[in-house]
């Protein structure tokens, strides 16, 4: 069940609104919140219901670790962080990488293995990265939660658990905690279905709408005909909008959605496009995750605190993995690459022009 779909918007959203509010017009918090997880759970099992196994096994899963996480010791914690990690990750790179190494191992060593056809589960990457967060905060002492119904709503909260945005557990228990998240407020609804509209017309209106300029020319090219100039750079900027408009318009939506319950997500795009290089670019666009990559991979790296080589390798690292994290093919793999190449040239460029030992190598080379 999508968003922009009939189904969605005149029924689904409609009925777990009006149901919120009647609820919570009793003042019984467990009732509403229950509510809430149960239409979420409806939602993940519209699209294939065996799989609200995995996702409600993976949510056992990490309470539990995460509440053992909570005890002081440091040593054993540090163990069970890594085990419960190693598990998400292994959970996720089965169901979406798993036919790309068969794939490449068949390639290279000429083999036929084969494995039965793996369907990817909706959302995977996004509730495993999410829980991911909760168990270091858990580690760190930053964040402890003890009832079981609100870590489900956390992880399976509709709005965000499809396409995100990639929250934090403090950023929203707090919000689950609040008795006035319950209570009815005209702004909400009205605040939340302007975002929602806006979200719906860039997906239905302007990217669906630009993709009848993209579509055409990328299958031309995977048929294998030769494209002219301006075919290309049409079929090229047509899908760069294509998808900034799709992805920025459901997060849009997703965060319309939210504020219809009184919940804050975090915005998730920032005009992209308007980046004047490649750090602001990564500074605007899919926010949460570039927060969720710098917090949880580039910073556990060492990130920009052993000196240049190693920040420019850690940058290198998180783009490649950040990459691999957008799909299973060789193409995100290059496309991380390049875009960790990038960030390398554009902080080794600050780090010429605005530090003093930078600017004196500068100043030197110019001179030869």
């Amino acid at each position: 069940m999508l968003f922009n779909t009939l189904g969605f918007i005149f029924a689904f959203a409609p009925i777990t609104v009006l149901g919120f509010y009647l609820l919570g017009r009793q003042g019984r918090e467990t009732l509403v919140i229950s509510w809430l997880v149960v239409c979420s759970f409806f939602f993940y099992a519209w699209w294939n219901p065996p799989y609200i196994s995995l996702i409600f096994g993976s949510i056992l899963f990490n309470f539990y670790i995460g509440s053992k996480l909570s005890s002081p010791n440091t040593e054993k914690n540090k163990s069970l962080l890594t085990f419960g990690i190693s598990c998400n990750l292994l959970l996720l790179v089965y169901f979406k990488y798993t036919g790309f190494l068969i794939d490449n191992i068949n390639s290279i060593f000429e083999l036929n293995i084969s494995v039965d056809n793996i369907i990817l589960p909706l959302a995977i990457s996004f509730f495993t990265f999410q829980q991911i967060t909760y168990l270091v905060d858990s580690y760190r002492q930053e964040t402890r939660e003890y009832s079981f119904l609100k870590y489900c709503l956390y992880v399976s909260f509709f709005p965000q658990l499809i396409a995100g945005p990639i929250v934090h557990h403090r950023e929203m228990m707090p919000q689950f905690n609040r008795k006035a998240a319950f209570s009815f407020k005209p702004e909400n609804i009205s605040l939340g279905l302007t975002v929602f509209i806006i979200g719906l017309f860039k997906k239905i209106v302007i990217a669906d709408g630009i993709e009848m300029y993209a579509t055409p020319v990328f299958d031309a090219a995977a048929g294998g005909s030769l494209l002219s100039f301006s075919d290309a750079w049409i079929g090229a900027i047509a899908y760069t909008l294509q998808l900034y408009f799709d992805f920025s318009g459901y997060s849009d939506m997703a965060i319309g959605l939210a504020c219809l319950f009184g919940i804050k997500l975090p915005i998730n795009f920032n005009s992209p496009y308007k980046a004047t290089n490649i750090i602001d670019f990564w500074r605007r666009w899919h926010i949460t995750l570039s927060r969720f990559l710098r917090d949880y991979l580039y910073i556990p790296l060492g990130g920009n605190r052993k000196g240049n080589f190693r920040r420019y390798t850690n940058l290198m690292i998180t783009m490649i993995l950040g990459g691999l994290w957008h799909g299973a093919g060789w193409t995100f793999l290059i496309w991380g690459s390049l875009h960790g190449f990038y960030l390398v040239i554009n902080n080794a460029w600050r780090w010429l022009v605005y530090s003093k030992l930078g600017y004196r190598v500068l100043k030197k080379i110019s001179c030869i």
